[in-house]
């Protein structure tokens, strides 16, 4: 069922969402806000389009070249206008923003906003047990026994936490490990209130309760330390959501609605009980929730939720610029049950844009969308995910053009991969995936957004990020690696858990990132020629033991991801790997890795039979791993099986996917799952 608002066939659970659930809160007149909207759809979508046909072509001559033999070096980038000039030396003027954003270095947490637990659990990472952080996870060699407190473990525990106090906020004489009483700081600015302290800009609070089991044998009374952690989390209606169609995009506008009016909820059975989650109120006088971001679709993509004049699907990321922007009016007005942001801003990280003129297209989308809903111009602000090979290239050009409402810049591996793959499909057969990370254009890639940034001012204004530590199970994996973020100057990184976003909050302890950042801002900025090196392997011969062990690991990723996507919905999950290791997997682990087989098959490094046994053999492995879900659909041997069709589609079909993208296949494939189950429902 769709109903007509201002010439948009809009589906009616949206439009009762729309006028029923947020505009009256608001004051706002149903018939004024389509009637908006619908201009700015008329305005827009064409331009998208286009946007989106330039990508076309551009891809188009870049193809054409490698396949008569030509460079793609810089010039021919310069010459086809895939490369601009570079804009004269600029800063940002963004204002208004949070002091998360601006003044406070520390980790970000990306949520899928279908999940209200998960996102409700990711607002309130602010704050965290290191006690429990370190207890539950390998961070400390060896485990807790079972059956109860481990007082062993927790000596362990506390060992490192007072260590770690030591650092952090010193004492005047001895140490924490000797306290008995009131602690007397070698600094006395480090302390905000009793027992709550400040360090590199974080607060640490020591929780003393003689009533607790743990408090009650520390001499001091110590129960706990509480470290402030995920400052800031992206709620994201992106890549780590399974988002088809008007029933998706309404669930996921209700959930991003109850966090900004502060009334979202969820139940849940654990250990026998009914648990209830929410958000949680302030902490001692400070913010006791993460500064929420808004992740919108990017321009691909259009939804049958709202169709133009014309018939056409609207693109989904302008209807989630409205939509998002018009519930973010319940923080902004002071409506909700707590503040999200303080200065009065709304933040929206825009994914996947190509080059310049995308950023400023989504500059005067936002524009309009300001107008629309009466709002200063710059309320909204603009984070812009450097994933993308023309936007890496010429990073500068696109800050400078949303120069006035950036808030944050942020690397992406996994997405950047699958478009360096695709861009440079025809220049040659790619080097194994896992090898990829140690190529030449990464490093230039994660060195040229840190300086750009800081040339083009970010420092103290906005965010400079740097991307997701995957294995959420091995924290001293972490804990050994990720400390490279802060010591690059990047003043947040992404992590995948409320107890990882503890854990790496220790080392903005240790690394002063703005004094990294003063030290690092007169470095030179790396040059193209190194982040225009394509990995491609040269005159490599691999064995067939390689070949065979690449096609299953890339196979076994494929298909531990996209069965959840197309027959249950999930999005974004730990997904067990093909040595039974669990990683976040989202679309940007899908792209690269379907993208890497598509280009072997293309090259014939492997055949259509190698990818199609892989492909069953890994089948039977995914099956085997996810043998104790009950909603589990099995692939192997079956025919019907809509999840399969969909992996092997990605990989045979990679090579004319826009950009390498995996959603147009995987919204066709889950729309079709939708369907069945509604067909076998009614029957």
């Amino acid at each position: 069922m769709s109903v007509n608002r201002s010439g948009l066939t809009v589906a009616e659970p949206l439009a009762r969402f729309v006028e029923d659930r947020v505009l009256p809160g608001l004051g706002i007149d149903a018939g004024g806000f389509w009637a908006g909207a619908a201009a700015i759809f008329e305005k827009f979508a064409p331009e998208n389009r286009a946007l989106l046909a330039r990508r076309d072509e551009l891809q188009a001559l870049i193809d054409a070249r490698y396949q008569a033999g030509g460079p793609v070096d810089e010039a021919y980038l310069r010459e086809i206008g895939y490369l601009v000039p570079e804009p004269a030396p600029f800063t940002i003027d963004t204002a208004n923003v949070d002091v998360e954003v601006a003044t406070m270095a520390g980790p970000q947490l990306v949520v899928p906003v279908l999940n209200a637990r998960f996102v409700l659990n990711a607002a309130n990472a602010r704050w965290g047990s290191l006690y429990d952080a370190l207890y539950g996870t390998d961070v400390l060699p060896g485990v807790a026994k079972p059956g109860g407190y481990d007082a062993e473990r927790g000596a362990q525990v506390i060992a490192y936490a007072r260590a770690f106090l030591d650092r952090a906020v010193p004492l005047a004489e001895g140490s924490w490990a000797d306290l008995a009483g009131e602690p007397v700081l070698a600094d006395p600015s480090q302390q905000v209130a009793p027992w709550l302290f400040r360090h590199h800009g974080l607060h640490i609070e020591v929780v003393i309760d003689r009533e607790h089991p743990i408090g009650r044998s520390d001499p001091a009374g110590i129960a706990d330390v509480v470290l402030e952690a995920a400052l800031s989390t992206i709620v994201d209606l992106e890549d780590s959501v399974a988002a088809v169609d008007a029933e998706d995009k309404v669930a996921a506008y209700a959930n991003w609605l109850g966090l900004m009016r502060g009334d979202l909820e969820e139940s849940f059975e654990k250990g026998g009980k009914t648990l209830t989650r929410r958000l949680n109120p302030d902490r001692r006088g400070l913010r006791g929730r993460s500064l929420l971001f808004v992740r919108n679709v990017g321009h691909l993509m259009t939804t049958p939720a709202v169709l133009l004049a014309d018939g056409s699907e609207a693109p989904e990321g302008i209807l989630d610029a409205i939509v998002t922007s018009t519930i973010a009016l319940y923080d902004l007005r002071g409506l909700g049950r707590y503040r999200n942001s303080e200065a009065g801003s709304v933040y929206i990280v825009k994914p996947k844009m190509h080059g310049p003129d995308e950023c400023a297209f989504t500059d005067r989308l936002f524009d309009a969308v300001e107008d629309l809903l009466a709002l200063t111009r710059h309320t909204i602000k603009v984070g812009v995910m450097d994933e993308e090979r023309r936007t890496s290239a010429n990073l500068a050009a696109c800050i400078f053009q949303v120069r006035h409402r950036i808030a944050f810049i942020n690397t992406g591996f996994l997405d950047r991969t699958g478009d360096e793959i695709h861009t440079a499909m025809q220049a040659g057969p790619f080097i194994p995936k896992g090898e990829i990370k140690g190529a030449a254009w990464i490093k230039a890639y994660e060195d040229r957004n840190v300086r750009i940034g800081l040339a083009a001012g970010l420092g103290g204004r906005a965010q400079i990020g740097k991307g997701m530590w995957a294995a959420p199970d091995l924290m001293v994996g972490m804990m050994e690696q990720k400390i490279a973020h802060p010591k690059s100057g990047a003043s947040t990184a992404w992590v995948p858990s409320p107890t990882a976003a503890t854990l790496h909050a220790l080392h903005y302890h240790q690394i002063d990132v703005f004094a990294r950042q003063r030290e690092i801002a007169g470095d030179a900025i790396p040059g193209l020629a190194q982040l225009l090196t394509v990995p491609v392997a040269e005159g490599r011969n691999w064995s067939a033991q390689e070949i065979a062990r690449e096609l299953d690991n890339n196979a076994q990723g494929i298909l531990g991801y996209v069965v959840r996507w197309i027959d249950q919905g999930v999005g974004c999950s730990k997904v067990p790997d093909i040595d039974d290791v669990g990683l976040m997997e989202d679309r940007a682990t899908l792209r690269i890795t379907s993208q890497h087989l598509a280009n072997w098959l293309l090259h014939g490094v492997a055949s259509a039979a190698d990818i199609d046994a892989a492909l069953m053999r890994m089948a039977a492995k995914v099956d085997a791993q996810n043998a104790g879900d009950p909603l589990y659909r099995p692939m192997a041997g079956n025919p019907d099986s809509l999840a399969f069709q969909a992996a092997r589609a990605l990989i045979f079909e990679g090579l004319t996917q826009p950009n390498g993208y995996t959603e147009p296949l995987l919204h066709r494939f889950r729309a079709a799952a939708k369907a069945n189950m509604g067909s076998q429902s009614a029957a």
